[in-house]
């Protein structure tokens, strides 16, 4: 059987850490960024990790 291709629009967006989990970038930060608050604008430029429940599904598609 041959390999398992990886989702290379998905590998670019996200990053796997030390520990296992993964990093992605927020939402809603790519458009109408002005109207945002300041405390809403630095919140969303944090990094997220995905939740547990996903995790099976997206390590999938970058096969790891």
């Amino acid at each position: 059987m041959p390999k398992m291709k990886s989702s290379r629009t998905l590998a670019k967006r996200i990053k796997v850490t030390g520990t296992g989990k993964i990093k992605v970038k927020r939402a809603y930060m790519g458009h109408f960024a002005p109207r945002k608050t300041r405390k809403q604008r630095k919140h969303l430029a944090k990094p997220a990790y995905v939740h547990k429940t996903d995790m099976k599904r997206i390590s999938d598609m970058i096969c790891k």
